[in-house]
C-alpha cells in the first residue's frame, strides 16, 4: 500500500500487506500514536449512513496523530446529498455527490465515506456504486468507511483480536460465521468483509445458516478466490457441524435474497419476516458455544441483545466484542498513517 492508495477493500490487499499492517496497527497500540506524524494534514469524512464506532475511530484516529478533521452528516449538518447519475434533480437533494466529493478532495488530503447496500439489486450493490463513483472523483486517497458490501476497518479490527488471543499466524484457524436473527434484513457488507479477510489470513471459515438465509454464492466464490493456498471456505447449515471444534464465533444478521428489498414484492418481504422470526432459536447462547473449542465470541456491534446474542454471552468470559471495538481506533490509526503518514 503506497501513501497514494485508497483504502477499499481488503480484496485488494495482498497477504504481506495486509500482515504489515496488522504489524503497524500493534505496534502503535502498544506504543501510542505519534502525535506530529499527520500534522498539517486535513481529512474529510463523509458519513451518508449512522455511525457510532466507526466516526469515533476515525476521528480519534485522525486527530491523535496530528490531523485535523471535518466530520460531515448530509441531510443532518450537510445539504441532502443525490447519489443516482443522470437524474433530474427536482427532490429533496440540492447537492449532488459529484460535486461534493470534488470539493471536498480539493480541500482534504483524505476523504472518507460510510454508505450502505440499496438492497435493490445484489448485482448492483456487487459493483458498489456509490463507493466507485467517490473514488473515481476524489483526487484525494479515499478510505470505505462502509460501503454496499463491504467494511474493510471492520475486519481489520476482528483480524486483530484474533491475532491477539489466537496469535499472530491465523492460517488454518478454525472460525465459525454464523446467521444470526433480526428484526430487520440487515446488508452484508460486515459478513463479504470478514470472508475476505478470513480468507487472506489462510483461516478454515465455516459459514452456518439456515437454509433460506445462505449467503449468495458469489461472495463464497470470491472469498475462495483470495485464499492464499492455506485455509478454506465451507458452506454448512447445521450449526453444531459449522461450530464444532472452532476457535472463532462471529455472529451476524444478515438478510436473504430469497426475500424482499433485494427481490420479489411486498408479500414476499412478509415471509421473509416470519423466516427471521421462526429462526429465533439461532440467537447465540452459552449452550451454543459448547460446541467450540473455548471459542471467542465477536459481534461488530451494535447488537440486539437476547436476539443476535444472549446477555450471558455478550457479558461472559468468551465475549471479546469490547476488545474487538476498542480495536477500530488502533487499525484506523495504522491505515491513515500508512496512506497520509508513509508509515
Amino acid at each position: 500500500m503506497s501513501s497514494v492508495d485508497n483504502f477499499l477493500s481488503l480484496a485488494d490487499a495482498p497477504g504481506d500487506t495486509l500482515a504489515d499492517l496488522l504489524r503497524l496497527a500493534a505496534r502503535i497500540k502498544a506504543e501510542g500514536p505519534d502525535p506530529a506524524l499527520l500534522a498539517g494534514k486535513q481529512v474529510s469524512l463523509l458519513f451518508l449512513n449512522p455511525s457510532l464506532r466507526t466516526r469515533t475511530s476515525m476521528e480519534f484516529a485522525a486527530t491523535s496523530q496530528g490531523a485535523h478533521v471535518v466530520t460531515l452528516a448530509p441531510g443532518a449538518d450537510a445539504w441532502r446529498v443525490e447519489l443516482e447519475s443522470g437524474v433530474v434533480m427536482d427532490g429533496d437533494a440540492a447537492e449532488h455527490l459529484t460535486d461534493a466529493v470534488r470539493v471536498l478532495s480539493e480541500m482534504a488530503d483524505l476523504v472518507g465515506v460510510r454508505t450502505f447496500a440499496g438492497m435493490r439489486s445484489l448485482a448492483e450493490d456487487r459493483d458498489e456504486p456509490v463507493l466507485t463513483a467517490i473514488a473515481a472523483e476524489s483526487s484525494v486517497p479515499v478510505v470505505n468507511m462502509e460501503s454496499a458490501l463491504d467494511h474493510p476497518l471492520q475486519t481489520l479490527a476482528d483480524l486483530l483480536t484474533m491475532q491477539e488471543e489466537l496469535g499472530e499466524d491465523l492460517s488454518s484457524v478454525p472460525v465459525t460465521l454464523t446467521w444470526a436473527p433480526h428484526p430487520k434484513p440487515l446488508p452484508m457488507a460486515v459478513t463479504a468483509a470478514f470472508l475476505r479477510g478470513a480468507a487472506r489470513m489462510g483461516m478454515d471459515v465455516r459459514v452456518v445458516s439456515p437454509p433460506e438465509f445462505a449467503l449468495p454464492d458469489a461472495l463464497i466464490t470470491d472469498a475462495r478466490g483470495i485464499l492464499p493456498g492455506t485455509g478454506s471456505i465451507s458452506v454448512h447449515h447445521d450449526r453444531n457441524e459449522a461450530l464444532s471444534g472452532t476457535r472463532v464465533v462471529y455472529a451476524k444478521a444478515w438478510g436473504s435474497v430469497q426475500h424482499a428489498p433485494y427481490e420479489g414484492d411486498a408479500g414476499e418481504q412478509i415471509d421473509g419476516q416470519a423466516a427471521r422470526m421462526a429462526a429465533r432459536d439461532w440467537c447465540v447462547t452459552d449452550e451454543t458455544l459448547q460446541c467450540g473449542d473455548e471459542p471467542i465470541f465477536l459481534h461488530c456491534l451494535p447488537v440486539r441483545r437476547n436476539v443476535v446474542v444472549s446477555d450471558g454471552v455478550l457479558d461472559g468470559a468468551h465475549s471479546r466484542v469490547v476488545q474487538e471495538a476498542g480495536n477500530r481506533l488502533h487499525t484506523a490509526r495504522a491505515v491513515m498513517a500508512r496512506i497520509l503518514g508513509g508509515a
